[in-house]
């Protein structure tokens, strides 16, 4: 299976939307514990990621930490964001680690934990990662560029306890968020 065929009706479970929480909460700064991905209570938390990552404007992944779990799990979608080249859809990752990167480039990000802020950092632009599918625990590998490059590696860094914040350069990088009306 590619990630591509995934759907979250594979999950089997309709998901809740669950709140977000925000910087400083202590579960945003510490790496989460590997997540089983057969475990029915990791399956039914990667369908509330779905089902909240759906309902948040703008949101194109969102990890479990930033909903108060501690677990290596996260879900992406960035098939709607303008700046998306390469789109697998929606799906996700259950302990994901980034196995090649190149080519680093400055890109502006944001983060619903950090509702108020973006921040300039350099990512790689071409990435590997292998991770888990929720519920079978079938191993894939995806490959991607651009913007969802981009989304996965901010994704892995929730997972081992970082913020967008803890990769800029420093004060000079950080920006007010524009609200656009």
């Amino acid at each position: 299976m590619s990630i591509a065929d995934w759907t979250e009706a594979d999950l089997g479970v309709p998901g809740r939307v669950l709140t977000v929480v925000r910087a400083p909460e202590p579960v945003l700064a510490a790496p989460s514990p590997p997540a089983d991905p057969a475990d029915p209570a990791i399956v039914q938390l990667a369908a509330d990621l779905v089902a909240t990552m759906r309902v948040s404007p703008g949101c194109v992944g969102l990890a479990a930490c930033q909903v108060g779990v501690a677990a290596h799990l996260f879900a992406v979608d960035v098939s709607q964001h303008p700046k998306t080249r390469t789109a697998h859809g929606t799906f996700v990752l259950c302990n994901a680690e980034v196995v090649e990167a190149t080519r680093k480039e400055k890109g502006r990000e944001g983060c619903m934990s950090v509702p108020d802020l973006t921040g300039d950092v350099k990512r790689a632009t071409r990435l590997t990662v292998r991770g888990q599918l929720p519920g079978s625990g079938e191993e894939l590998v995806v490959e991607t560029d651009a913007f969802e490059a981009r989304a996965l590696q901010h994704e892995i860094d929730h997972c081992a306890g970082f913020l967008f914040l803890d990769r800029v350069a420093g004060a000079h990088a950080v920006f007010p968020r524009q609200t656009y009306l």
